[in-house]
């Protein structure tokens, strides 16, 4: 709904019961602390989403294997996180640690693998590094191809970022084809 002031509150009393209710390093702690995250991040404050992602990742470390798709979460997060504060190089290593895991956690072809190769696909697109993101974007489409029916909004999704950096490499026509794509699913 877009409160994320109100949302904010709510995850601060869970974590608050579950301080008390439970031990110090349980997953639960993680997840509390990735739910404020988000709502800091939603709120624009990124060194406080920063730093509540990075205690659930210390708890999941602690408290899950190292392989766990939690911690691919926690990844992800602070992945997004340094993207928002153009620190590339640094969004860039915590998206491939959440590849990793997912390629241990996950089937080959889940969705979530797909979205994690997605997401680097954009940060090399954003940094001019266009070889590097249609190689990831093109292993996104492919999982997706397999893992979800053809309308699904993330196909759409998928062939929008393809069409965009195809523009970007100026190949037009190729661009036009994936976006004509996208269009026939949104």
């Amino acid at each position: 709904m877009g409160e994320h002031a109100k949302a904010l509150l709510s995850f601060e009393r869970a974590l608050e019961i579950y301080k008390v209710a439970l031990p110090p390093n349980h997953p639960e702690l993680a997840t509390a602390y990735n739910n404020i995250g988000g709502a800091y991040r939603n709120m624009g404050e990124i060194a406080k989403a920063l730093s509540y992602y990075e205690q659930a990742l210390e708890i999941g470390k602690i408290a899950l294997s190292p392989n766990h798709p939690d911690m691919a979460t926690s990844y992800n997060n602070i992945a997004a996180v340094y993207y928002n504060m153009d620190d590339c190089s640094k969004a860039l290593s915590s998206y491939k640690r959440a590849v990793e895991i997912y390629k241990v956690a996950l089937p080959p072809n889940h969705p979530d693998l797909a979205s994690a190769y997605n997401n680097i696909g954009f940060v090399y697109s954003n940094m001019g590094k266009y070889s590097k993101a249609l190689q990831y974007y093109e292993r996104s489409l492919e999982i997706r191809k397999v893992a979800l029916p053809p309308n699904h909004p993330n196909m759409a999704t998928s062939y929008n970022n393809m069409a965009a950096l195809y523009k970007k490499m100026g190949e037009h026509a190729k661009a036009l084809s994936y976006y004509e794509k996208a269009r026939e699913i949104e």
